[in-house]
């Protein structure tokens, strides 16, 4: 029953149950009973992970550089991308650890849970072929994509602004989110740069990282290095 739960949450049935259960166990759990765990199926799936969104970013982003195609891909080919994931599909319930693991809640932690999904993706390529596993990673990361191409253009907003402002000396530049509205399929953030606790300028994003983009976008558009910055400079 477990296995046909998570079938329905990942939209995958498999012919061979044993892959998608090989794909959930856990070194930890491997150890104690004496059966394979999803290490082997995690290498494989992490090389048809990059595969898979390698060409998704080519063939859909075609105005994008060789280099802004690579940011992208390690934006959304990442711990963080794959332990949402995880927990979209509550994997951490269908898990197969180890004692010792359980006991430190290892169904929780983000490196278990992101190799369980390329562990999981490799189980479906070795079930259904190319096909199925082209189509999971693509519904599941599809919106991280198209976020982080939209950020990628505006990467250096920060960066930028933090050199020319070290010009001066050693300073303190926070972002801050002060706003946020709109449904959750629909978010604006609004952000603030401050430069030692003085407000530089503000953006808005449709996530908080492109509205801090934006922020920090604004202040190098404002002139601010023509003013008098000594004033907001700590002595």
């Amino acid at each position: 029953m477990e296995l046909e739960t998570i079938e329905e949450n990942i939209g995958y049935k498999f012919k061979n149950k044993q892959l998608l259960e090989n794909a959930l166990t856990h070194t930890s759990y491997a150890y104690e009973h004496n059966v394979k765990s999803n290490e082997k199926l995690e290498f494989l799936g992490d090389s048809i992970l990059e595969y898979v969104s390698s060409e998704y970013i080519y063939q859909n982003y075609k105005e994008l550089k060789e280099g802004e195609m690579t940011k992208v891909r390690a934006t959304v080919v990442c711990e963080k991308s794959l332990h949402k994931i995880a927990q979209k599909h509550n994997f951490s319930e269908f898990l197969k650890l180890g004692k010792s693991e359980i006991q430190t809640g290892g169904n929780k932690k983000p490196a278990i849970m992101a190799d369980s999904v390329e562990a999981v993706i490799a189980a479906i390529y070795l079930d259904g072929g190319i096909e199925p596993a082209k189509k999971f990673i693509i519904e599941n990361l599809k919106e991280e994509i198209e976020i982080a191409t939209k950020n990628v253009g505006i990467k250096d907003y920060k960066t930028v602004l933090q050199e020319k402002l070290q010009e001066h000396g050693e300073v303190k530049i926070e972002y801050k989110i002060i706003k946020e509205t709109g449904p959750d399929h629909d978010k604006r953030f609004e952000a603030e740069v401050e430069l030692n606790g003085e407000r530089l300028a503000t953006g808005i994003g449709k996530s908080k990282k492109e509205a801090q983009m934006q922020a920090a976008k604004k202040a190098l558009e404002i002139g601010i290095f023509g003013t008098d910055l000594k004033k907001i400079y700590k002595d």
